[in-house]
């Protein structure tokens, strides 16, 4: 069975801007955290600096400022692409979360992650990723029937 996301949900410009604003932050810190880490090897744990509450080196900046821009520029352009660039950020989002909680002890934490940063990563894919479920864009036509096979599905 398909996913049935909404068209042209009510709350969809709500939702973009909260999937903005997440993205603004990730820009943000990306740019802040490069800065501050400027001069460190790229994927040092050693050197790394607290930036707007979260542990960085070159690297975890340059990435984050990398999936801010993407972020950001998919929900300012709108249409079906904020949707699809949030559904694939909201699913890397988990994954490096989940990645970086797994090796954060370990030798191979190489973006210098603490607990804080897992957990703000975990909360930015929740915003991007429930944005993405109410972010479809249609003709009225294209809403309208995915609105009847919704309903039609839950009675039968």
């Amino acid at each position: 069975m398909a996913a049935h996301f909404p068209i042209n949900h009510h709350l969809r410009p709500l939702y973009r801007l909260l999937s903005a604003v997440a993205g603004l932050y990730m820009l943000v810190f990306g740019v802040v955290g490069f800065v501050q880490t400027s001069g460190a090897p790229f994927f040092t744990r050693d050197e790394a600096e607290w930036v707007l509450g979260l542990r960085t080196n070159p690297a975890f900046s340059l990435l984050s400022l990398i999936a801010g821009v993407v972020v950001l520029g998919a929900n300012i352009i709108g249409r079906n692409l904020a949707h699809q660039i949030n559904q694939l950020a909201g699913i890397v989002l988990i994954v490096v979360g989940m990645a970086m909680l797994a090796l954060m002890q370990t030798e191979a934490n190489v973006l210098a992650f603490s607990m804080v940063n897992v957990i703000v990563t975990f909360i930015l894919a929740a915003v991007v990723g429930t944005a993405s479920l109410y972010d479809r864009v249609g003709s009225s036509h294209a809403a309208a029937a995915e609105d009847a096979h919704r309903h039609s599905a839950s009675v039968a």
